[in-house]
């Protein structure tokens, strides 16, 4: 069995991305954690930016497909986590470039 990597998981979640503000979770910072077991077993804790998200749901439930689809790996569980709380300084420098935002 091929060991899975971070890096494969990190480029299946930049395909999740947050509908209303039309960024990757990964750029926009909602990935705060990953880690990969010997039987590439996937715990993968994100939040949101916000408690009240309107479309939770669908971006936990497009995460863990997408990371589901990757060759070779085992369970996914996705936690939903809320500390720290997210912020605007959390998204990636290249988008914040993009969007002509100095925080």
């Amino acid at each position: 069995m091929d060991k899975i990597t971070i890096n494969s998981l990190i480029d299946a979640l930049k395909k999740t991305v947050d509908p209303e503000i039309g960024i990757n979770i990964v750029d926009l910072g909602l990935v705060y954690g990953i880690k990969i077991d010997e039987a590439n077993n996937v715990d993968l804790k994100i939040t949101m930016t916000s408690p009240m998200c309107p479309v939770t749901s669908i971006i936990l439930a497009d995460a863990e497909l997408r990371l589901d689809h990757i060759e070779g790996i085992g369970k996914v569980n996705v936690d939903l986590v809320w500390e720290p709380a997210w912020s605007p300084e959390m998204i990636s420098e290249e988008y914040k470039a993009q969007m002509g935002v100095g925080i």
